[in-house]
């Protein structure tokens, strides 16, 4: 988790600024990251002033560490969230996901983030090099169709 030299406890709502300040990332870097990620949802007051809860400090490290770190893309670090259960989605329990809205399903009933086909690969998948070589020996192909 963060640290937050602030003096406020490990559960308080934390501003824009704050989180900014505390991970060192730019507060317009998270407000892209608010666009690109529907997992992450800070509250909204009046006026539009964010409050990152703790889960929400947590999904910011995690996409930090997935996107900076790892490598990922950002769909594809969405994807990895979904699929292996983003930090603090226990607080969306009741909500499903309807095109790319989340609709509250009303029953309260818990909604884990299951991996689907479009999830990105799993780091114990088959070897890659055999993929790629494959899809370059396509591609080779293709372009000689292309030629003729």
């Amino acid at each position: 988790m963060a640290e937050f030299a602030d003096g406020k406890a490990k559960s308080a709502f934390r501003t824009i600024g704050e989180v900014s300040e505390a991970l060192d990332i730019k507060p317009h870097v998270l407000r892209y990251w608010e666009q690109q990620f529907s997992l992450l949802k800070p509250m909204k007051r009046s006026g539009g002033r964010r409050l990152y809860r703790p889960s929400d400090v947590e999904m910011v490290q995690e996409i930090d560490r997935l996107v900076n770190q790892e490598g990922y893309t950002l769909k594809g670090a969405e994807a990895y969230l979904r699929a292996h259960g983003a930090p603090g989605s226990e607080r969306r329990r009741g909500d499903r996901r309807v095109g790319d809205r989340r609709v509250s399903s009303g029953d309260g009933a818990s909604n884990s983030a299951q991996p689907t086909a479009n999830s990105v690969a799993k780091t114990d998948g088959p070897d890659l090099s055999e993929s790629i070589a494959k899809l370059k020996e396509i591609r080779n192909r293709l372009a000689k169709a292309i030629e003729a």
